[in-house]
């Protein structure tokens, strides 16, 4: 019977979720989904001075935005730090760990020293082989102790094979007996991370390519406690245009999840994005939709070569990843309008522009018009700002779009009234018949049609470019399209 499929993503709760924990997440998620296993969130809390309540309910908040549902959990790792103390003290026990007293400014000095002599420093085992009576002495004294792991060999080498990078080979005369808890009585990370990937009965480790280095220390805890080792896959980093690595400190909240849901990213849209940095298929598609994406994920479609997130600080036309941006404006453009609307809702009701009847007696016009909009907007903000005049007479006007096509031509303010009392009396307000009394009037006046038609788009939408006019005019109607023309004349004031 083959072996179920176990993974876990195991963020601290430090601060907000960023790009790179979602996409290690989603890569997780994806794996799972596909072999039918299971996916385990797990919050790795013990940083008690840096862990937040706050960080913790931002995480899974971001998570389930995204659609990353889990299977078991969320549990904190906090919970279990007996079970890390107690299979330090098996390691020690068997033999494989061992206490050592020796004082922390001692074993810096030690580690100066190798600096200056340029050469690397490794711990030299003073207290590796004390006596039972030595080691009874210092805990008499109450001398302070940290756990190292006992390295069990001298020659050769630590191999194991990475799904993504292949053999990866770690010389043990490379290596030294390392830490395994702090004097303070504080599990590090290589144990407990260990110690609750045996007890979930984890599988598969996929983390990021900066796990790699931890691997083989992480491999000899295994053996040391008897456990059966996981598979590994590395994920490659995701690097910003300088080549750095994606982080808080450095991008701040430009690599958030929230932020990209606060600036109108569909969920959807963001995974599809965040799977393309390093992973690809076959035929290099880049838009997936949640069965067609489990359906073509592998760990060995997952690239060696780091990727590149285009971040866009300070461009005043793209505020991240110009491929981001176009995913998600991919989605805003081609997914049933009843899976965008809610997104748009949420940014209408945040604009404090949402009407009620919306969703009662103007919902197939509401339907409409995010139909009619939405194949030039690139995000759901896009709605509240620059389709705001569909939703609320409560609209600016671009200034570009004033200059250029309204206060250019003064004409305007005594044309605007005129084509709003010839709009006011059309029989059928239709697209053929506003169509016909614009051309009308223009022939009438002696003058190209784009005057009077690029100026009410102008001062009926606020825009300076959109769908087609008469299209706007019907979805806006005859009577707000009236009386905003006779209002454009205050502009001319």
């Amino acid at each position: 019977m083959e072996q179920e499929v176990i993974v876990r993503f195991p963020p601290s709760p430090t601060g907000y979720l960023h790009i790179g924990g979602a996409r290690t997440a989603i890569f997780n998620w994806l794996f799972a989904q596909k072999t039918g296993g299971k996916f385990i969130l797990r919050i790795e809390d013990t940083d008690t001075e840096r862990s937040s309540a706050e960080s913790i309910q931002g995480i899974i908040a971001s998570l389930k935005w995204l659609g990353i549902t889990w299977d078991q959990g969320p549990y904190f790792q906090s919970d279990f730090i007996h079970e890390h103390i107690a299979a330090a003290r098996k390691l020690i026990d068997s033999g494989h760990a061992y206490k050592c007293f020796c004082p922390k400014d001692e074993v810096e000095k030690k580690r100066q020293a190798a600096i200056e002599k340029k050469i690397t420093f490794k711990y030299d085992g003073t207290c590796r082989n004390l006596t039972p009576e030595k080691i009874a002495a210092r805990e008499a004294d109450d001398a302070p102790y940290s756990i190292r792991l006992k390295l069990t060999a001298t020659e050769g080498s630590i191999v194991f094979n990475d799904i993504v990078y292949g053999t990866i080979e770690k010389k043990y005369e490379d290596l030294e007996d390392f830490i395994i808890v702090r004097t303070n009585g504080q599990p590090l990370y290589l144990l407990s991370n260990t110690v609750d990937d045996i007890r979930d009965g984890v599988t598969h480790i996929i983390r990021g390519q900066d796990g790699l280095g931890n691997t083989p220390k992480q491999i000899l805890i295994y053996r040391a406690l008897g456990a059966p080792i996981p598979k590994f896959a590395h994920m490659s980093l995701t690097l910003d245009p300088q080549k750095a690595k994606i982080s808080k400190r450095t991008h701040g909240e430009l690599v958030a999840v929230h932020f990209y849901k606060e600036h109108g990213f569909l969920p959807w849209a963001l995974v599809n994005f965040l799977v393309r940095l390093g992973w690809s298929t076959s035929d290099s598609r880049d838009f997936f939709s949640k069965k067609e994406l489990i359906e073509a994920f592998s760990l060995e479609g997952v690239s060696r070569a780091n990727s590149i997130f285009d971040i866009r600080k300070n461009d005043p036309k793209y505020f991240t990843d110009p491929k981001a941006i176009s995913i998600n404006a991919h989605y805003l453009r081609t997914l049933p309008l009843e899976e965008i609307e809610p997104y748009v809702r949420e940014q209408l009701e945040k604009a404090e522009i949402w009407n009620p009847e919306f969703e009662t007696t103007k919902r197939a016009w509401y339907l409409d018009t995010i139909d009619l909009i939405r194949s030039r907007y690139h995000v759901t903000t896009d709605f509240a700002t620059r389709g705001r005049a569909y939703f609320s007479e409560d609209y600016p006007i671009e200034p570009k779009a004033l200059k250029k096509h309204v206060l250019k031509h003064e004409k305007l303010k005594e044309w605007f009234p005129i084509l709003a009392e010839r709009l006011d009396t059309i029989k059928a307000f239709t697209a053929e018949e506003t169509e016909q009394t614009i051309r009308a009037l223009t022939e009438e006046l002696g003058i190209k049609v784009g005057i009077l038609t690029n100026g009410t788009r102008a001062v009926v939408t606020g825009q300076l470019a959109g769908p087609g006019l008469f299209d706007i005019l019907i979805v806006l109607g005859r009577d707000r399209v009236v009386r905003r023309l006779h209002k454009a004349t205050a502009l001319f004031e």
